[in-house]
């Protein structure tokens, strides 16, 4: 019997795949569950419109990011910190503080945890950090670390 499945299935597949099961397992398990309907031409087309318009919104989102990315490549954030002796900052700058600056200076919303350091921020200077705003979209961003 062939199905389209509602569900992620363990060793079957997962959702919006059209599957082939047999009689029995689709009409006394999957069916009764909830985890597939039967794969009629009416439930092909409304799969087809859904994969659509999922296309369609992933593009928009991919297209936003970009959008972000691109601002965020043409600044430079500064960051102004109490400093002692020979410019070292007291403790580190934190990717809570980068993304703090980030939001304030551009309005763009960014993730503490998406903010990647190669090492930690002690001491003044202009520093490279990346940023993930999407599993595919990952950007440099220039941080300048200021002392008082």
């Amino acid at each position: 019997m062939k199905l389209i499945l509602k569900k992620d299935v363990n060793k079957l597949g997962k959702l919006g795949d059209v599957i082939e099961a047999s009689d029995g397992y689709a009409r006394n398990y999957l069916l009764p569950q909830g985890l597939a309907s039967e794969a009629t031409k009416a439930n092909m087309c409304e799969l087809e419109q859904k994969k659509g318009a999922d296309r369609k919104k992933e593009k928009e989102e991919l297209d936003k990011a970009k959008n972000k990315a691109e601002i965020l490549k043409s600044k430079i954030f500064k960051i102004i910190v109490k400093t002692g002796e020979n410019g070292r900052v007291f403790g580190s700058v934190t990717t809570k503080e980068i993304a703090e600056v980030i939001k304030e200076q551009t309005g763009i919303d960014v993730d503490k945890r998406k903010i990647e350091l190669a090492d930690h921020i002690k001491s003044i200077g202009i520093y490279t950090v990346s940023v993930k705003l999407r599993p595919d979209v990952m950007v440099s961003v220039k941080v300048e670390v200021n002392g008082q």
